[in-house]
């Protein structure tokens, strides 16, 4: 089992509350150089979904889709947010605690939905399938418990996400292995994913969040992404100490580090 399908381990140490997530999603935020909002641009592809409809998102971290888009949720949502870690599913609901609407939240895992089937209009699931030790389960899961006109939303990344990261990590600290070797193991991106999904959805479209490169002008959120990852969780001081300088080097002598970043939405219909 790949330590990126390891549940034990997502749910104890990287995913045991937000902070990894934080330090990834604060690169992301500050330097894309898309100035549209990811989260924003996702809930743009939700216009589709009624008025009123029942919706579920797996794996749904620290809730940042609502808490971004809460002036745009239809009232008559009825809206469960689930994690398969408790400390992100208490995250949500301490982050939408103050926002006055009445969101559901629970512990689950993808390959085993506690959901009647054709339940709901609507399943999000956000940078999440990876992590998923069966994606074939999961994904009759979802098939199960969408209605037969529901819509299954999945973000993915695509074909040299965060390349030129991989290849610093790779040069300076070779001894701790390249991390593309972890995300190549879970076999699923935005281009593979529609053939993945083909036994169970009839319909899938691919849609690319773009621009969405990274231009980085500082040393410390790109120290603060690599310490979040479990590739660098056996670095030493000396490793850091290298990694740092080399993106100094880096931004001193370009301006900035370029960083390709690849993602987008899957869109499923049954």
């Amino acid at each position: 089992m790949s330590i990126y399908t390891d549940q034990a381990y997502l749910c104890s140490e990287q995913y045991r509350d937000d902070s990894n997530l934080c330090a990834r999603i604060t690169l992301h935020r500050r330097f894309c150089v898309n100035p549209y909002p990811w989260f924003r641009w996702v809930f743009d592809q939700l216009t589709a979904i009624p008025p009123r409809a029942r919706v579920l998102e797996v794996g749904c971290g620290p809730a940042w889709l609502w808490q971004e888009n809460a002036e745009r949720i239809p009232a008559g949502w009825q809206i469960l947010l689930s994690d398969l870690s408790p400390g992100m599913a208490a995250r949500a609901r301490a982050n939408l605690s103050a926002g006055g609407r009445a969101i559901h939240f629970c512990q689950i895992d993808a390959q085993a939905l506690p959901l009647a089937s054709g339940d709901c209009d609507l399943l999000i699931a956000n940078h999440m399938l990876y992590h998923v030790p069966d994606r074939a389960r999961a994904l009759a899961e979802m098939r199960r418990v969408l209605k037969p006109d529901g819509v299954l939303i999945a973000a993915l990344s695509g074909d040299g996400h965060m390349a030129e990261l991989d290849e610093l990590l790779y040069r300076c600290v070779p001894h701790l292995g390249h991390p593309r070797n972890e995300r190549e193991l879970s076999g699923i991106t935005l281009e593979t994913a529609a053939a993945e999904f083909a036994p169970w959805f009839g319909e899938t479209t691919v849609h690319f969040y773009t621009p969405n490169d990274l231009v980085v002008t500082e040393i410390e959120p790109i120290m603060a992404y690599i310490r979040s990852m479990h590739a660098t969780s056996r670095a030493s001081a000396a490793d850091l100490a290298r990694l740092h300088d080399q993106i100094a080097a880096i931004i001193a002598s370009r301006g900035a580090m370029h960083i390709t970043r690849v993602s987008g939405l899957v869109i499923a219909r049954i």
